[in-house]
């Protein structure tokens, strides 16, 4: 009896303790489930479920004129879910069916691999039932169109197991076109440059999201659980893509032939600060040019003879010289407290301040700097603050735009030498673009504007957002100085002593400027005492009468360079690019530069008419004294012509013609037309003749023209 009551005991012991252990997994059940289940439950989605980033299509970049700059063009990567039901009924039925000849089609559009790889690749795929295989990535548009027609691939997703995940690629369609201002679009927006950078905020719009599950040792993305990005805005530049080809073509040019080390050129409509073209060139290690570094707004250096408007400018608003003062140059070279100035062409004495600008001697401007501001620099200080030269540009590549530097009585590198230094170029740094606004403003009647490259921000073709022109100074001086140092710029081209009369005084429009030629310092290591490296600048605006747009052309030399001064290297690359902008936007609003008479006579033998179209087309006077006939000469004297009839064009048809100071092509064309046989030595116009005007010829016979 004991023993029955022993076992019971024991039997219900455990069937109280099989209770209690229930009612304890039942209540972490409930907890787990009802209190604790929302926390659980994102637990487990987090490892099996993840939301990634839709990146949106990033806005274009737009010329003024209307053409792309930088754009997004849609990429596709390719993947294949070797798990989808579609594929895998009935044994695989499908996947064998197509697999070969998908394959030969996948062969034949990617060219990479053979029909063979293909299969194999495929088929192990299958065979580990790979969820999210990678196919190919980074397909164009026209791959992805033929692509979807395979075989297999045109049944869907749900049969065919194929994904489809678009992206975006950034390109210039113009590659080396204003390449360093546009900027580049990397993934990693700090490393951005240019607009791309200043507008990223605007350019790369709205991220969506996209929800992944974890399957089979891949995510896959779950359909209809996407959130759609916004598409980012376009940004429309200032910039005209005929006028930045030229300006990089001209700049391009000179720098091969001259075998440069860096430069840069920027062209500013006048009235408004917009940018039309800037172009940056550095050589690279192999010798090939490309836009390594904006060296327009990046880089300051010491600017040379093309900061003297600057001196000028404070010299004469602060009344101590007019452009008809006296100023000793000294024979062009003076000592300023134990260091010696000297001027590029030695000789000049006492002349006047406008010749001194325009021949531009260092003496002169180091001489009168030093007589008025030594003692009170702070006066001349103020003007450059004035100028803005102390002050960033205000361009919108902001990240990019480099400090200047103008120094104070303050700095330690202070000396007794810091002004007349100054005054000339040295001893501050600056970009391209802080005095090209300087230039600007003398051409716009004193008005400083500020520089900018975009017109207005788009979406969808809907303009949302447009940025007008904006004044930095009203008046940087009196008028009384701006007629003088408008009438001094002009000398520089139009005097026959000006530093880029040479170059650019032979145009059919007026040009104003400013030549510079400075030594540069390399780095720390001073300047270069042997090969010395120059730097050669010009700047100024066209017409002079009617500015329409301002120039900046700075180029840096090497020591193999041929060419070093600014008026035969930056001011043969201005001349190009503005011959040919007048050419086709200003010259039909006919600008006319003041002729200087021209007593030399100069004749020429042609054909009529096109004598007729040559003088109309250069609305030059003629009068023509003949009625009759096919052939003209023309007497050429103080700008105006006479038009009178050859002396040989009434004779008879047997009787040789004298075509003396005609061209190859009218000569020829006239014996020929008599039934002569012509031969030709030499080059340029015909300057005598084998048989004599007036001889009677056998048709047939040869006559030999010789050619000066």
């Amino acid at each position: 009896m004991d023993i029955k009551k022993d076992i019971l005991w024991r039997v219900y012991l455990c069937f109280i303790g099989i209770i209690l252990l229930g009612a304890v997994v039942l209540g972490r059940a409930f907890f787990l489930q009802q209190v604790q289940g929302a926390y659980w439950k994102s637990m487990g989605d987090s490892l099996h479920l993840k939301y990634v980033p839709l990146v949106a299509e990033r806005g274009t970049i737009f010329s003024e004129d209307g053409n792309m700059l930088s754009t997004s063009i849609p990429i596709f990567d390719v993947y294949v879910d070797f798990g989808a039901d579609g594929l895998r009924e009935k044994n695989g039925k499908r996947f064998k069916q197509y697999s070969d000849t998908l394959s030969s089609c996948l062969a034949n559009l990617f060219k990479d691999k053979t029909k063979e790889d293909y299969l194999n690749e495929l088929q192990l795929a299958y065979k580990n039932v790979d969820r999210y295989y990678t196919l190919k990535k980074k397909i164009t548009f026209l791959e992805y169109e033929q692509l979807r027609e395979f075989p297999l691939v045109k049944l869907g997703r749900n049969k065919s197991g194929f994904m489809i995940d678009p992206r975006d690629k950034r390109i210039n369609p113009y590659a080396l076109l204003a390449s360093r201002t546009i900027g580049l679009s990397r993934d990693n927006a700090k490393l951005n440059v240019g607009l791309e950078q200043s507008y990223d905020s605007l350019l790369r719009g709205r991220t969506g999201q996209r929800l992944m599950r974890y399957i089979a040792g891949a995510y896959m993305p779950v359909e209809g659980a996407e959130v759609e990005p916004e598409n980012g805005k376009d940004i429309i530049t200032t910039l005209d893509t005929y006028i930045q080809d030229i300006t990089e073509s001209a700049l391009m040019k000179m720098m091969v032939d001259n075998n440069s080390n860096h430069g840069t050129a920027i062209v500013m409509e006048t009235a408004t600060g917009k940018i039309k073209a800037i172009a940056n060139l550095g050589k690279q290690p192999d010798g090939t040019y490309v836009e390594d570094l904006n060296y327009g707004i990046a880089k300051a250096t010491e600017p040379g003879s093309i900061f003297k408007l600057a001196t000028l400018l404070s010299l004469i608003e602060d009344k101590y010289v007019t452009k008809n003062s006296i100023v000793d140059c000294e024979g062009g070279a003076k000592s300023f407290y134990g260091l010696k100035i000297k001027d590029a062409h030695l000789g000049a004495g006492s002349i006047t301040v406008k010749d001194a600008f325009s021949a531009s001697s260092n003496v002169a401007f180091a001489k009168l700097a030093d007589q008025y501001y030594h003692n009170d620099p702070s006066k001349f200080l103020a003007h450059l603050h004035h100028l803005r030269l102390d002050t960033l540009t205000g361009i919108d590549i902001t990240a990019a735009s480099a400090r200047p530097t103008i120094k104070s009585p303050k700095n330690r590198s202070w000396s007794k030498t810091t002004i007349p230094y100054m005054a000339h170029g040295y001893e501050e740094l600056l970009t391209p673009l802080h005095l090209l606004m300087v230039y600007n403003a003398v051409a716009n009647n004193g008005t400083m504007m500020q520089p900018y490259l975009v017109n207005s921000v788009n979406q969808y073709g809907v303009e949302v957002k447009r940025i007008l022109p904006k004044v930095l100074v009203n008046k940087i001086c009196s008028d009384e100085t701006l007629a003088q140092l408008k009438e001094c710029l002009k000398a520089v081209v139009d005097s026959v002593h000006g530093t880029g009369h040479k170059v650019l005084y032979d145009t059919n429009y007026s040009i104003s400027g400013k030549t510079g030629t400075a030594v540069t310092a390399l780095d720390n290591r001073g300047y270069n005492k042997g090969n010395k490296i120059y730097q050669a600048s010009f700047m100024g605006y066209f017409p002079s009468e009617k500015p329409a747009y301002t120039i900046a052309i700075v180029i840096q030399n090497s020591a193999q360079s041929k060419l070093i001064y600014g008026a035969d290297v930056s001011g043969k690359v201005f001349k190009e690019i503005s011959d040919k902008i007048y050419a086709r936007y200003l010259s039909h609003q006919k600008f006319k530069r003041s002729l200087t008479p021209d007593t030399l006579q100069y004749r020429y033998y042609g054909m009529k008419n096109e004598l007729n179209s040559i003088f109309s087309q250069l609305n030059l006077p003629f009068v023509d004294s003949a009625i009759g006939g096919y052939w003209r000469t023309m007497q050429m004297k103080d700008n105006a012509a006479v038009f009178n009839l050859p002396e040989s064009a009434n004779t008879d048809a047997l009787v040789i013609p004298s075509v003396v100071g005609m061209g190859l092509k009218d000569a020829v064309y006239l014996m020929e037309n008599k039934g002569l046989k012509v031969m030709a030595t030499g080059r340029g116009r015909v300057f005598s003749q084998s048989i004599e005007a007036g001889t009677s010829f056998i048709k047939g016979q040869t006559v030999t023209l010789f050619l000066n």
